[in-house]
């Protein structure tokens, strides 16, 4: 069993950086690939970005690339986002997802094992 706490969440103006961590429970946090994911007001959850097991790989969804840096550190069971050049649209729960296949993070319908209870990000213009 995997417990996900997110927070790091505030409000912040546009244009401003914010960086979200997600703590995990347990022993095996490195067998997990992890991913971010946001919901906004009145909208679907959508994939943000995801990162290997091990940190080697990161994907990024196209509304973000550029802009979002996923990283982890196993150490501290701990997988971060940072988000630059903020935009009012970013504007979400940003939930942490833990799966064993990193693919899945971003394929549609793709069910995650573990998810977080969200921390809520705010951009105002």
């Amino acid at each position: 069993q995997v417990q996900l706490v997110e927070s790091g969440g505030e409000l912040v103006q546009a244009g401003g950086s914010l960086r979200l961590s997600c703590a995990a429970s347990g022993r095996t946090f490195s067998s997990y690939a992890m991913g971010w994911f946001r919901q906004a007001p009145g909208k679907e959850r959508e994939f943000v970005a995801a990162i290997s097991r091990y940190g080697g790989s990161a994907y990024y969804a196209d509304s973000v690339k550029g802009r979002v840096t996923i990283s982890r550190d196993n150490a501290k069971n701990t997988v971060y986002l940072q988000m630059n050049s903020l935009k009012p649209e970013d504007t979400a729960v940003y939930y942490c997802a833990a799966t064993f296949d990193y693919k899945t993070l971003w394929t549609p319908g793709g069910v995650m094992d573990y998810w977080g209870k969200g921390t809520l990000v705010t951009v105002s213009s």
